[in-house]
């Protein structure tokens, strides 16, 4: 299966199936966001349906009602034929508008180009369904990794993003009619065009990871460069703004979007104004509801970043209703690439969209919390000065004695540790510092060594 969208603008309907463990609410919110993801994909939501169904583990996702009212609203283009009964049909849920108020010139509304599910689909269940409906058809785990796959920019981004989109599509494989055609013929001999594919993806999937490997080697090397500085990374649920607040606390050119997964590439930079010794910053991959689990276990080692920083800044959207189940998301991804122990805050973002009453009522809920908005440059001052303050925490004072005749050493410790204070004394200067343990220990040998 091809995950691409046409080149023209794709009309999409989107398709919740409502079980006794996923319905109201939860329902309502996740498929307002599977519209985001499909309007982050370039198509256009035309309209919803939803369907209660006890599991959608079934063979048949959805029942011969609803499947015939759906074949209308794609143009009747499958094996289902109008008129053909079933369970009473649902309502929609989503608050696109209807194809009833939809307008075209071949017909009385939008026809759907494709159909999206809420919900993960079995290859049986997804072939069954485009065969039914005669159009193409997504479930939400597909256009994920399509949305990964077109957003990712570094060599790293796009082996993760493409390891995953192989382990989604390999059995996803059909055989072809010509294949199948010259196997009856007996005009092909040994493996059919599917066993062919499949090795394809085998093998390519063994290359994918040996170069991933050798990546994430050079990644590790990196960060244990960086170790020894104060690291602070940024998580959050995609859209929350951690790109937008990167660019506020480094001053750099950091790309922030208004769409979902606009970052997928870990970025590192020094907090700004440069403070000594310099603290560091990452903004990382976005998560989501359902998030793949091969997209995960790709970005395991992107998420390292994460794992080995000094604090974790929790970035949510505060004026989103819905930040409090996607920061529990967040919580689950973190708790998967065993992110447990890390000094973290909670960072109400975007609070210029909130009153003061619902201000007042977060900080009230989340007392140690920080409310922020990236535009205000008193907040972003406000975070800076709380990423220092925890940094120094964590460093050691100690006192350095360093002889007139020691030329260059007072230049490199100025240069990455913080002096609190300096005596100058008949044959030596006496720095107060403040550094963590590694480099005051290589400091206090070289001197030794005087």
């Amino acid at each position: 299966m091809q995950l691409t969208a046409k080149s023209s603008l794709t009309n999409a309907l989107l398709i919740s199936i409502c079980t006794p463990e996923f319905k109201g609410d939860e329902a309502t919110e996740s498929l307002a966001e599977l519209a985001r993801l499909v309007t982050t994909l370039g198509f256009k939501v035309v309209g919803s349906q939803s369907q209660k169904q006890s599991s959608t583990k079934k063979v048949n996702v959805l029942g011969l009602g609803k499947l015939a009212e759906i074949a209308h609203l794609t143009g009747n283009k499958g094996l289902v034929e109008e008129g053909e009964k079933g369970e009473e049909l649902s309502e929609e849920i989503a608050d696109e508008a209807t194809f009833a108020d939809i307008q075209s010139d071949n017909l009385p509304f939008a026809c759907a180009d494709v159909v999206v599910f809420d919900c993960d689909l079995s290859p049986s269940q997804l072939r069954n369904v485009e065969n039914q409906l005669g159009v193409e058809v997504f479930d939400r785990t597909g256009i994920i990794i399509e949305i990964f796959s077109r957003h990712a920019r570094t060599k790293t981004a796009k082996l993760q993003v493409e390891i995953a989109r192989l382990n989604y599509v390999a059995p996803r494989l059909r055989e072809s009619s010509c294949g199948d055609k010259e196997r009856q013929m007996g005009k092909g001999a040994g493996e059919t065009t599917l066993e062919l594919n499949r090795r394809k993806v085998r093998d390519q999937l063994a290359e994918l990871k040996r170069e991933l490997v050798s990546v994430q080697d050079e990644m590790k090397g990196r960060r244990t460069q960086r170790s020894e500085l104060f690291c602070v990374a940024l998580v959050g649920y995609t859209n929350a703004g951690k790109s937008s607040m990167m660019r506020a606390i480094t001053g750099s050119d950091v790309v922030g979007e208004n769409k979902l997964f606009a970052t997928l590439d870990t970025t590192v930079r020094a907090l700004q104004p440069i403070t000594q010794p310099r603290i560091l910053v990452s903004d990382t991959v976005g998560f989501i509801k359902k998030l793949p689990h091969d997209l995960v276990a790709s970005f395991h080692s992107t998420l390292a970043e994460a794992h080995d920083a000094s604090l974790l800044l929790y970035v949510v959207d505060a004026s989103d209703p819905s930040f409090r189940a996607q920061l529990d998301v967040v919580h689950e991804v973190l708790e998967e690439v065993g992110v447990e122990d890390s000094k973290k805050l909670l960072v109400l973002n975007k609070s210029d969209q909130l009153s003061t009453e619902q201000q007042q009522t977060l900080m009230e809920e989340f007392p140690d919390a920080m409310m922020t908005s990236t535009r205000n440059p008193s907040d972003v001052s406000k975070l800076h000065k709380y990423i220092v303050a925890v940094a120094q925490d964590e460093m050691i004072e100690d006192e350095i004695i360093v002889p007139y005749t020691a030329k260059g050493i007072i230049g490199e410790i100025r240069s990455s540790m913080s002096v609190t204070k300096e005596d100058y004394e008949y044959s030596h200067i006496k720095l107060t510092v403040r550094s963590n343990a590694i480099d005051l220990a290589r400091l206090k040998k070289r001197m030794l060594s005087l």
